[in-house]
């Protein structure tokens, strides 16, 4: 029989305001990062048992969301993203095991130092705080970054999009729940409806740590420019896929289909492929594979030449993050005219070169701005999950603080702690005792 909630934030109680529910975030952070290691892993050993035993009722109200959303007319694209499936509930219970068996993230020395006799710096992870994190339409979205705070001793408050309000309210009381039942502060974990209540929590920077936003390059935009708060996201995914002159044609065709057919609307999907001239007389077969997988190829007057199922490509394609079955395809005299397109048109995001030229493949790591370069793999492959960081909270373009998908360690900063035997400060200068800074192991 499944546990009844006590949640208070149930759909029929009063919901607090959102400076309330951002203080009581604040307390439960604290409760929650000073816990022991085994008690945050209790949590998530209890949350995974809970989303096996719930199951049903989780499919249950991802069944009201998805009723909904198709008399809305809601996008086929986006009714796969807002589907749960036990499949997806699988995965996530894989996620949050391989979180709880890890080792815990939350006051890891990096650093010790003896200072002088008796007097030893250590310089020690430690979770950032109140993290608020704006999704659209995933609802796994819930347990993936609950999961990830309570790992890293954060706390989270959770807006999702309306089209999976049943969806997050069960999954977020899920892992209040879990909380709860192992005699930590539910309020650690926040789901958070409207707008208005997104507006004023953006306004509390004393309050809120770090806003993560996930979905649209336009969303991230609009937060970005709504609040002092610092602001962890990307602005859009427009990834490309290199093909080398001494790129294997069989493997280009399929690193090519995988990136744009796996998963279309993702962020680290292929959206333009840029071939190398030497390569063209091999690129009719790429061609051909990506139009039998239903890809519809906007490419440049060179590449068009061999490509006849082509359609001419526009300037704006070189800068289009699509969504969809649509693939830019541009022809380059060299790595370097590959380099320079991608960091005049990309995002940053992730960047991938096919080359059997190991030489080639290494000054393209080298040279590419991005938050992820591959070689001779799919740009698919950037994600928390796949990286094993359990899952991630976002993926980050910037380059303060985390980089790429950001899972544990993305949401640790450090902070010092100084062990002494009653030495002051004014024990140490000209004539006196001389600071010793002996680096210590860990």
């Amino acid at each position: 029989m499944r546990e009844a909630s006590t949640d208070p934030q149930a759909p029929d109680a009063k919901a607090p305001d959102a400076r309330s529910r951002a203080v009581a975030a604040r307390a439960a952070q604290r409760r929650l990062g000073g816990a022991s290691a085994e008690r945050r892993s209790d949590v998530l050993r209890r949350l995974s048992r809970l989303l096996a035993e719930r199951q049903e009722d989780l499919l249950a109200a991802n069944r009201r969301d998805l009723e909904i959303a198709e008399r809305e007319g809601l996008a086929g694209p986006l009714l796969g993203r807002l589907a749960l499936t036990p499949g997806k509930i699988a995965t996530l219970r894989e996620g949050v095991d391989a979180l709880a068996a890890s080792d815990d993230p939350v006051g890891r020395p990096t650093l010790r130092t003896e200072l002088d006799d008796g007097l030893i710096l250590e310089r020690v992870t430690s979770p950032l705080g109140v993290l608020l994190i704006i999704f659209e339409s995933r609802p796994d979205v819930v347990v993936q970054i609950g999961a990830l705070a309570l790992r890293s001793g954060n706390a989270v408050l959770l807006k999702g999009g309306s089209e999976a309000l049943h969806s997050n309210r069960a999954l977020v009381a899920t892992v209040r729940d879990a909380l709860t039942t192992c005699g930590l502060d539910a309020d650690a974990v926040q789901g958070v409806e409207g707008r208005e209540a997104v507006a004023e929590l953006l306004e509390l920077d004393r309050q809120v740590d770090l806003v993560i936003p996930r979905g649209s390059g336009e969303l991230v935009r609009a937060i970005q420019s709504s609040t002092r708060i610092p602001v962890l996201g990307h602005a859009e995914g427009v990834c490309h896929l290199y093909l080398d002159a001494a790129a294997d044609p069989t493997m280009a065709a399929r690193l090519a289909v995988d990136g744009k057919t796996d998963y279309p609307s993702a962020c680290n999907a292929t959206e333009t492929l840029l071939v190398h001239r030497a390569f063209l007389d091999r690129l009719p077969a790429v061609g051909r594979a990506l139009t039998r997988a239903g890809v519809e190829l906007r490419a440049d007057e060179e590449a068009r030449e061999v490509l006849p199922e082509s359609s001419p490509a526009t300037e704006d394609d070189w800068r289009a993050e699509y969504g969809d079955l649509t693939l830019a395809v541009r022809v380059v005299a060299s790595l370097d005219e590959a380099v320079d397109h991608i960091h005049r048109h990309g995002s940053s995001h992730t960047e991938a070169i096919v080359t059997d030229d190991a030489e080639a493949a290494e000054r393209f790591l080298a040279a590419v701005d991005a938050a992820s370069v591959f070689h001779n793999a799919s740009t698919r492959f950037a994600d928390g999950y796949r990286y094993g960081l359990g899952a991630e909270v976002g993926i980050s373009t910037g380059r303060i603080h985390a980089r790429g998908p950001v899972g544990v360690e993305g949401l640790l900063t450090t902070r010092w702690l100084l062990r002494g035997q009653g030495q002051g400060a004014g024990d140490y200068g000209l004539g006196k005792r001389s600071f010793r800074h002996r680096k210590l192991d860990l």
